[in-house]
């Protein structure tokens, strides 16, 4: 979860200070992989839990190791240049908000000084994110 705090934290600030970049499409997000799947000599990666067991199905009868990735510091080199710089393999998320108003409001919610906001916030919405934690 630290990885999508650290996020919001940088779109935030680009908001603020440079609100024309992200409205003329020039911001990006470069997702990196949850999971490290290795069979034999290959390495499969998934984004998500949907992908983990898509890949881990077909590999049904293998032998594997799968290693969970906490953070891009975490990676090697060769990982990623292969998962997250290189232009052929990369998955980028391109930031558009769709409702400038709505945008600014949800900044000011969750990072803002409105502390029994942002509570009621969480308590209300917070169940439809809980399979986004990483909490063991």
């Amino acid at each position: 979860m630290d990885g999508y705090q650290i996020r919001t934290l940088i779109l935030t600030m680009i908001y603020r200070l440079t609100p024309t970049l992200i409205e003329k499409g020039y911001v990006y997000i470069a997702e990196s992989p949850l999971y490290e799947i290795t069979c034999k000599d290959k390495s499969y990666f998934a984004f998500n839990e949907v992908e983990k067991a898509e890949i881990m199905e077909k590999l049904e009868g293998q032998k594997y190791t799968i290693q969970r990735s906490k953070g891009l510091g975490e990676n090697q080199p060769e990982m990623m240049w292969e998962t997250t710089m290189n232009p052929e393999t990369r998955r980028l998320i391109k930031v558009m908000p769709d409702d400038v108003i709505k945008t600014q409001e949800m900044f000011d919610l969750l990072l803002g000084d409105n502390l029994a906001g942002r509570k009621e916030h969480i308590a209300n919405f917070g169940h439809a994110f809980i399979d986004l934690t990483d909490v063991m």
